[in-house]
């Protein structure tokens, strides 16, 4: 089973994000789980939201402790709440920020995991460019495809497109697909130096 926890704040699509993954994972013909977790129900408010993909039926139903996966939609949390704690020593870290691990003050993160799967991404950026708007969590969707293989950019683009319809669904496509072919490039760089 591969478990993932995304961190974010009340009206950045934390939850949405973790539903379009359950999907996209369904789509695939995997069991999946999507589940939020609030504090404070406002809009600002750090949010967590889980997910769990795996090939047989699921039956936990509690909170995700130890995650194989971490997808950080608002850096500003990176120092006011311990977001990596139980993660596996060999798991996939997503930032969403143009600065790089060392700039986050995260230097300590990268010197204990590999390289490969840690990685930062505009996701804001890149959603204001498509969307209008710097809702991060479709291209973040489209990053974690990239960057760890759980999901397929196909299936991904299906369940957005289920969960938004029309010209929003569309641009969150963009979106998704601009993240996704972003670090698919880093990728590609990275293997041929």
């Amino acid at each position: 089973m591969f478990q993932i926890r995304i961190h974010g704040r009340g009206g950045q699509g934390v939850v949405s994000g973790a539903e379009m993954l359950s999907v996209a994972a369904f789509l695939e013909g995997k069991h999946s789980q999507a589940f939020p977790s609030f504090g404070s129900e406002r809009m600002g408010a750090p949010v967590m939201a889980f997910c769990r993909i795996s090939d047989r039926e699921i039956r936990l139903r509690e909170p995700v402790t130890e995650p194989d996966a971490l997808i950080i939609q608002d850096p500003t949390l990176l120092h006011q709440v311990d977001l990596f704690r139980g993660l596996a020593g060999s798991g996939y870290i997503l930032i969403n920020s143009s600065r790089s691990f060392e700039e986050l003050g995260l230097a300590d993160l990268v010197d204990a995991r590999p390289p490969e799967k840690m990685l930062t991404v505009p996701a804001s950026e890149i959603a204001l460019r498509h969307i209008g708007r710097p809702l991060p969590n479709a291209a973040l969707l489209g990053g974690f495809a990239a960057l760890s293989g759980q999901i397929g950019i196909d299936s991904l683009q299906q369940a957005i497109t289920m969960k938004f319809p029309g010209k929003i669904g569309q641009d969150n496509l963009l979106a998704a697909r601009a993240a996704y072919e972003e670090i698919m490039e880093g990728i590609r760089n990275a293997a041929t130096n």
